[in-house]
């Protein structure tokens, strides 16, 4: 497999040096397996959180060598590794950032006050370490600020996507007669895309695809696309674990497969801590990049339904701004 992760890494465009980097991270990842008698096709995921937690110790969990891992897993679909992968980086930088919008829109000395104490855990940290600080940040922002500001600092596209990402979106938007037809023949082509990913034993993004979750996605055209009904897109996003959120009858666990945000969801689970909804406003300024994009113009978000507020399901609603109707 090695040819083929140097061949991955070289579509990366990732240089000589960079390369032979992750290539030994796995390897000496697959020597520590080895080592506890398991093969990297077998191991379970606590073999992979005991591994992370071994170089946390060793002062070795650089950002470098966790990626090299994480791509592995991808390549070679690892699929439980590398969703736990994605869980413990993608929002790595979330709440750093929001500190830097925060002291733009509102000072620095109000982040000073926010963010006093802060401290990220480790990187390679678990998902659970992660509320209590949440909760800390929010509850401050919604004490110092007003609640239409806490939600236009949290509104913001905090996984840094490029708008270049949604460029073949907006030329199909402009090509299109209506935001009805945009919409459906989007959806049509979100289908056809988890149908490749489950037929490949892909995941798509961080989600595992079966037959279930495709009908379910099929079902109802909001999920990741989204319905119009006068001058607002609704729009629901895909439960972070698809899979096991339609076999679950459990409710908080329920709401706890919907949940994307590694920062909040296992308090979900958990009970605690509580976390304020408002938060969930950065989710939705994930959904409203594509509209602003493909509109042209920073569009208006309103949250409906989350799992942090109770619901089963996160929900958006996406107003269409005037002149750009179709």
């Amino acid at each position: 497999m090695e040819s083929e992760f140097r061949k991955y890494l070289q579509g990366r465009k990732l240089s000589g040096e960079d390369a032979d980097f992750a290539v030994n991270a796995v390897r000496e990842f697959e020597k520590y397996l080895k080592k506890k008698r398991m093969s990297f096709e077998s191991a379970c995921l606590d073999a992979l959180e005991d591994y992370i937690s071994l170089l946390m110790d060793e002062s070795r969990n650089s950002w470098d060598r966790l990626v090299a891992i994480a791509r592995y897993c991808n390549l070679v679909k690892k699929n439980e590794y590398y969703v736990y992968f994605a869980s413990i980086l993608n929002a790595r930088n979330v709440l750093p950032d929001l500190g830097e919008r925060l002291a733009t829109i509102a000072g620095e000395e109000t982040r000073r006050k926010v963010f006093q104490g802060f401290e990220l855990p480790p990187l390679g940290s678990p998902q659970e370490d992660y509320p209590r600080l949440t909760k800390m940040i929010v509850d401050r922002l919604e004490a110092e600020l007003p609640s239409q500001t806490c939600r236009n600092i949290l509104t913001w596209n905090y996984h840094r996507v490029p708008a270049e990402a949604f460029k073949e979106k907006k030329e199909r938007f402009e090509k299109a007669d209506s935001v009805e037809e945009y919409l459906k023949d989007e959806h049509k082509r979100f289908i056809e895309e988890l149908n490749r990913f489950m037929k490949e034993g892909r995941i798509w993004y961080e989600q595992e695809i079966t037959p279930e979750v495709v009908e379910f996605v099929r079902g109802n055209q909001e999920i990741c696309t989204g319905v119009r009904c006068g001058d607002r897109i609704y729009l629901t996003k895909i439960p972070y674990a698809p899979k096991q959120y339609l076999m679950e009858k459990d409710l908080p666990l329920k709401r706890y497969y919907a949940c994307h945000c590694p920062l909040a969801r296992s308090a979900i689970r958990d009970g605690k801590p509580k976390i304020s909804p408002t938060f969930c406003y950065c989710s939705g300024g994930f959904e409203k990049l594509g509209f602003d994009v493909i509109f042209g113009e920073p569009v208006e978000v309103e949250l409906l339904e989350s799992a942090l507020k109770g619901d089963m399901r996160c929900r958006f609603a996406i107003k269409i701004p005037r002149g750009k109707m179709k």
